[in-house]
């Protein structure tokens, strides 16, 4: 037989094996508490681009209390921010669900204004970051929204959206928020 009849038989025999032998189901993590490092109340300061895809750089800032809350045991938790600033008084509301199929989760986000819940945003926690992505409308047109989780400690973290209307080409970042904790003594009455 030749060299290369001696190859191919090789590949079929392996390929023939493998077929037989069950599929290898990488190690399973469970990240329903990925979100446990925010559970608490935190100083939050805001900054959110007024006019997103627009050329605009007019940027509003706020000052505020997150609170979050954890749910269902962690596989869901509940995030309210109070903030206060120039462009007025801004009430906002993020339902975060853990689904144990995919283990990811879903970013469901609400403000007073709209009282609606937004398209969420899916993802997970990767090397102590979050990504989470969707597709909306602005203006009529389809974009792409990223929101990252990022710089986490035990007593800070920052939170960054950014829109694309060139398939995620390029970012414009509209939303970046600073949390920092608050200490027990820092939270109560003077």
């Amino acid at each position: 037989m030749s060299a290369v009849a001696r190859i191919v038989c090789a590949l079929s025999i392996i390929g023939i094996a493998s077929a037989f032998r069950p599929p290898r189901v990488p190690s399973q993590q469970d990240n329903q508490h990925d979100f446990d490092f925010e559970i608490g109340t935190w100083k939050t300061h805001l900054r959110r681009l007024l006019h997103p895809l627009t050329g605009s750089t007019t940027w509003v800032e706020y000052d505020g209390i997150t609170v979050v809350r954890k749910v269902w045991n962690g596989r869901a938790n509940i995030l309210e921010l109070e903030a206060d600033g120039p462009a007025g008084h801004f009430l906002g509301m993020n339902l975060r669900l853990y689904n144990p199929e995919s283990r990811q989760w879903s970013l469901n986000f609400s403000n007073s204004a709209s009282g609606t819940l937004s398209q969420p945003t899916i993802g997970e926690f990767k090397n102590e970051r979050g990504e989470f992505y969707d597709q909306e409308t602005l203006n009529g047109r389809a974009i792409l929204v990223r929101f990252v989780i990022s710089d986490i400690t035990p007593n800070s973290c920052r939170f960054e959206q950014a829109f694309s209307d060139d398939g995620g080409r390029t970012w414009e970042v509209n939303w970046i928020a600073t949390d920092t904790r608050v200490k027990d003594e820092d939270s109560k009455p003077q």
